[in-house]
């Protein structure tokens, strides 16, 4: 199975990456990482985890406090957002509609 990512997940991904980044040196690389194999359950079992939102799921990753939020649409997996669990918690429905890149 594959995988895409919103273009905005995307991009909180790569803004949470820096911000690790420059907490620590290699903090990021951790966090990349940790994301990576979160993303890799996901494709392995992407029907584990109860159900979120209607047609969306929340796989929580296990070292940082981050889940990643994705739909299975046909045999792909589409990441919607790569949410911070003390963010607003529905900031990222208005992704919903929205074709990935």
């Amino acid at each position: 199975m594959k995988y895409s990512f919103h273009p905005e997940a995307k991009e909180e991904l790569l803004e949470s990456i820096n911000y690790f980044e420059e907490c620590r040196l290699g903090l990021g690389l951790e966090f990349s990482k940790e994301v990576f194999s979160t993303i890799q359950r996901i494709i392995h079992f992407p029907s584990a985890w109860s159900e979120f939102s209607e047609n969306t799921r929340r796989c929580l990753t296990s070292r940082f406090p981050y889940g990643v939020i994705y739909q299975v649409i046909e045999q792909e997996v589409i990441i919607i957002a790569i949410m911070q669990l003390n963010r607003e918690p529905d900031y990222w429905k208005k992704r919903m509609n929205l074709s990935p890149a």
